[in-house]
């Protein structure tokens, strides 16, 4: 995964493709584009319906309090902006794929939620004033963004004095056994499981891939501290196959 500065002739992951980083901005929109409908039903897939159980673990760690302003970046669908919203915070979901953000507002409708916010939105290049946001939560995309450490020097800019930055996301889980038999279930059964209830079967492989291409927990956590973050923590999920990435802007 490049990490640095873009040049003419630089290249970043796509899955297990290198590409060209404008390249792999258009599949990545493709990807969630062709997904969209099926977003919970993916996520249940690859996880084994678990991603509910860590998304209330994950906003139990943010500690959302009332009248916070939280910017949940990649929350399209507002799995993790409904949870925040119904403790009492003011939260503005972003995402750069407006048909995602379409299935969120269609959920938030259904349910009765209002008060949220809706926003298309570049997590390289936000279109938020600096020292805005009390905290910044991203659950299962910062692995698809072109330029993480862009992302994070952008999450770093929109927060408070004080806010914090929380991020949920698939990692590499170390313990024995375990890992062998994941990598076996993700790489076998979940693109066939794509095929069979999207009849998609290349985005759901990409998925899987772009998992085994993000960083590892401690160059992940360095890259948060590289872009100006403090008390750094990483909290492992089932041996690291998920973590809780946190960092505080001071």
């Amino acid at each position: 995964m490049e990490t640095h500065g873009t040049s003419a002739h630089e290249k970043v992951s796509f899955g297990y493709e290198d590409v060209a980083p404008d390249e792999k901005t258009q599949r990545v929109g493709a990807v969630f584009s062709n997904v969209a409908a099926k977003y919970d039903v993916m996520n249940d897939a690859m996880s084994g319906g678990m991603h509910r159980l860590w998304k209330d673990r994950f906003v139990r760690r943010v500690k959302p309090q009332p009248g916070e302003a939280v910017l949940d970046m990649a929350g399209g669908t507002g799995d993790i902006a409904f949870r925040m919203a119904a403790r009492g915070a003011e939260v503005t979901v972003a995402d750069i794929n407006q048909d995602m953000l379409d299935v969120g507002i269609e959920r938030a409708m259904e349910r009765g939620i209002d008060g949220l916010a809706w926003s298309c939105q570049n997590a390289e290049t936000l279109g938020y004033p600096s020292r805005m946001f009390d905290a910044y939560t991203i659950a299962f995309g910062i692995r698809n963004v072109t330029r993480i450490d862009r992302a994070l020097t952008e999450a770093h800019r929109v927060l408070k004095h004080g806010g914090r930055f929380f991020c949920l996301e698939f990692s590499t889980t170390e313990w024995p056994g375990f890992k062998e038999a994941y990598d076996l279930y993700s790489h076998k059964l979940v693109p066939r499981i794509g095929k069979a209830i999207a009849n998609d079967e290349d985005s759901y492989r990409y998925l899987i891939e772009s998992i085994r291409r993000f960083p590892a927990m401690p160059e992940f956590e360095g890259m948060i501290r590289d872009a100006g973050f403090s008390q750094t923590r990483v909290e492992p999920i089932m041996g690291g196959l998920v973590a809780i990435h946190s960092g505080w802007k001071i």
